[in-house]
């Protein structure tokens, strides 16, 4: 699929390719990096949501990036802007398989990310959907600036999760930039 890329000092963000559906479905079957994206998925179950990716950059016009590793061009998650009918706002997003988790991998890439929103999509603001128990991504939401908006309920399949949304305006991330952080 074409589409945007962007490159940062350690990653490219690009739409998916067939080619990363098996790092995808390994990462969705991975209890541990399925737990706040969804829950573990069967292969075919992981298919679909792969898919509906797929779908909104060709619907939408974007979606979550796939993540690649600039050193050794493999695919170690996925993240971005999405925001599916019923969702609470213009979201970046981020799910990063486990063996890559601690590296700043979703902090680096949801700024560039975020950059990208803003610049290209125009969005206002952002948000972040994180799950209370999901401390790990509660603190890269901190590290790009958003803060805790309010509660609420995904959409349905997701209806059972209750997450808090963080957020921040395009003001409030510029001014961040600007400013250096």
């Amino acid at each position: 699929m074409d589409g945007p890329v962007i490159e940062t000092p350690r990653l490219i963000l690009r739409p998916p390719r067939r080619e990363d559906f098996d790092a995808w479905a390994e990462a969705m079957a991975d209890a541990q990096t399925a737990r706040f994206i969804g829950g573990v998925q069967a292969r075919s179950e992981a298919w679909r949501g792969f898919l509906s990716v797929a779908g909104a950059w060709a619907i939408q016009g974007f979606a979550m990036f796939s993540v690649v590793e600039r050193d050794t061009g493999e695919w170690v998650g996925r993240l971005g802007p999405w925001y599916p009918e019923g969702w609470p706002g213009t979201e970046v997003g981020w799910g990063i398989r486990r063996d890559r988790w601690g590296r700043g991998y979703a902090t680096e890439g949801a700024a560039a990310a975020m950059d990208w929103a803003f610049a290209t999509l125009g969005w206002s603001d952002v948000i972040h959907c994180i799950d209370e128990e999901n401390t790990a991504s509660a603190r890269v939401a901190e590290r790009l600036g958003s803060r805790p908006l309010r509660t609420t309920r995904l959409p349905a399949p997701y209806e059972a999760s209750e997450v808090v949304v963080w957020g921040q305006t395009a003001a409030q991330w510029r001014a961040r930039r600007a400013a250096g952080a």
